[in-house]
């Protein structure tokens, strides 16, 4: 009897044991369970003949008016625009402030859909309210709490703007955002010349720390040019400004430099721009308080004969 119930105990333990024994182990699966014999993956890389070079993961940021967040679009015409994130009913929205994005590139108008997006600048608590879209001041009334909230905070600084008064010293000396002329146009630098920083993607995904400056590339000349407005404008606040003239480059190192690119990533066609180009198209009415009427020191000519007004060909 007892040899009986021993069998049987022996039997149930060892059904136990082979119950628990681990299963064998499949050989087209790692120990994470993901497919050991999947094919190689191919890097995506940026089409050079297209549009946009920006990457989506990129073209997010804030505001420097109101620290709201925003999204960086491409245009048709490749000119940036700042939309807002979320989209909202089109119904909603005026139809002159309507948006839609394709393939990565934004579009002035609806594309039928009931839904669309809207640039910050109609939106941003930091500008004046348009009249022409008084359906989103609820949503600009949140980005105003926001910007106060952000403000209480410190979790925001919004950009200084320049005194009204004289500049002296270094300051007048080095332009905080510069005039820059490539291309037969005339653009507002996000920082001094000298600190325009590439805009590429390096191969640990982080943006490259070069400058567009580069010491074995010819750069510049500050220059002094008369201050032209559009036709119908008002009077503007002085006669001549300092401008970083880029005219005398070749055609081919003046769309590096509007590509905000170093001379390393201007060579390689493959990589994607993880930021948007700093360039903002310059006009005398609306930036007159970032023009300034002295070359900078590093500029000036010196000597007996020398005149520090060069007047450029316009």
């Amino acid at each position: 009897m007892n040899e009986r119930l021993g069998c049987c105990a022996y039997g149930v333990l060892a059904g136990s044991f082979a119950r628990m024994s681990p299963s064998p182990r499949s050989t087209s699966r790692r120990w994470d369970s993901s497919c050991a014999n999947a094919s190689q993956r191919r890097p995506l890389r940026v089409d050079p003949d297209g549009i946009s070079r920006l990457l989506r993961c990129g073209q997010s940021g804030s505001c420097r008016e109101c620290g709201n967040s925003i999204e960086w679009y491409v245009r048709d015409h490749e000119r940036q625009v700042r939309l807002h994130p979320q989209e909202l009913p089109a119904d909603q929205v005026p139809e002159d402030c309507r948006w839609h994005v394709s393939s990565g590139v934004a579009y002035p108008a609806g594309d039928g859909s009931r839904w669309c997006r809207v640039p910050h600048a109609v939106l941003c608590p930091a500008r004046p309210v348009p009249p022409s879209a008084p359906q989103l001041s609820g949503l600009r009334r949140s980005l105003a709490l926001r910007t106060r909230w952000l403000l209480d905070a410190g979790a925001f600084v919004p950009s200084a703007v320049p005194s009204d008064g004289p500049l002296t010293g270094s300051v007048a000396c080095r332009p905080a955002r510069p005039i820059v002329q490539l291309l037969y146009v005339r653009y507002l630098a996000a920082c001094p010349v000298d600190e325009i920083q590439c805009v590429a993607q390096t191969r640990h995904r982080h943006r490259c720390i070069a400058t567009v400056l580069s010491p074995d590339a010819t750069g510049g000349v500050w220059t002094l040019v008369p201050v032209s407005g559009a036709p119908g404008q008002l009077a503007l606040p002085s006669d001549v400004m300092a401008v970083y003239s880029l005219s005398a480059l070749s055609y081919q190192e003046q769309l590096r430099w509007r590509a905000q690119r170093c001379v390393q990533h201007d060579a390689s066609r493959t990589a994607a721009d993880l930021e948007v180009a700093d360039w903002e198209p310059f006009d005398a009415l609306r930036h007159h308080e970032f023009i300034r009427t002295r070359l900078p020191l590093h500029g000036r000519p010196s000597g007996p004969g020398c005149h520090a007004r060069r007047w450029a060909r316009s």
